[in-house]
């Protein structure tokens, strides 16, 4: 059985501010077409890593390689454009910007790109925004005349503007309620398997980490103490991962149900 290939290779990552260590030699793989989540407590280092992967912040000591490439190598703005124009980010409070209206920051990322026509642009912004469930007539709302929840799928749509392979969410579903966590736990899902995405997560919502994850990194003591399936983590002895896992013990149990069940129905003759 081949390996799956390797999207993010981080080899021997530390980042250290002033006195202050955040991560000591970290090494951490990402494969294509997974859903990955990063989970550690407070001031672990988590989003800070997220960033290092997109390149947004340097560690101090180590290594990012992206789709094959260092990001410490890059010295061109065409090569920064190649690698960030396969990748796709969604902040954690959606960070649209307040003076554009919903078609014109799903529009920015192709706007900057100078190669589309604004007849071209205006299509793909509503195939966009259709995508994320976000009807034409929202196209012309500011951001602050949406929800939380359409806050976040006109995100999600900027994000995907530029057919990424590769999804970054940072705390998707944090600020939701519980039914309009669910659907967009269903949306992700789904545009993952339409996009053929792969998908890197940092969250702390304990359903959102049950429903997505095909497997968990954990920081905690400054390094990636283990990386595994939802089931390899919760065996694995660490204060940490005790406290977190203590209270999604039947959550774990329904989804392996279910999962099972799935596997065992016949496939209709």
């Amino acid at each position: 059985m081949n390996k799956p290939e390797c999207i993010i290779e981080i080899e021997s990552l530390s980042t250290r501010f002033g006195n202050h260590i955040v991560h000591r030699d970290i090494n951490l793989d990402v494969y294509r077409g997974e859903i990955l989540t990063l989970i550690g407590g407070s001031g672990s280092g988590k989003t800070t890593l997220l960033r290092q992967m997109l390149g947004l912040e340097r560690p101090s000591q180590g290594k990012v390689r992206v789709f094959g490439n260092s990001l410490d190598n890059i010295r061109s703005n065409i090569q920064e454009k190649n690698v960030r124009g396969h990748c796709g980010v969604l902040f954690q409070q959606g960070a649209l910007f307040s003076a554009l209206t919903v078609f014109d920051n799903v529009a920015l990322p192709l706007r900057e790109l100078h190669a589309l026509s604004e007849d071209m642009i205006r299509d793909l912004v509503m195939v966009k925004l259709n995508m994320v469930a976000i009807e034409p007539k929202h196209a012309n709302k500011m951001p602050s005349a949406l929800s939380g929840g359409m806050i976040k799928r006109v995100a999600l749509a900027r994000a995907l503007a530029l057919d990424p392979e590769l999804l970054f969410l940072d705390e998707p579903t944090a600020g939701l309620d519980p039914e309009l966590s669910q659907s967009f736990v269903e949306l992700i899902l789904a545009l993952r398997s339409e996009m053929n995405l792969t998908i890197v997560m940092v969250t702390h919502d304990l359903d959102t980490l049950v429903a997505l994850s095909d497997r968990i990194a954990v920081l905690a003591d400054q390094q990636v103490i283990i990386t595994g399936t939802l089931d390899e983590i919760r065996r694995f002895q660490h204060p940490f991962i005790t406290s977190f896992f203590k209270t999604i013990q039947h959550k774990i149990e329904q989804k392996n149900h279910s999962e099972q069940t799935w596997k065992t129905v016949p496939m209709p003759s």
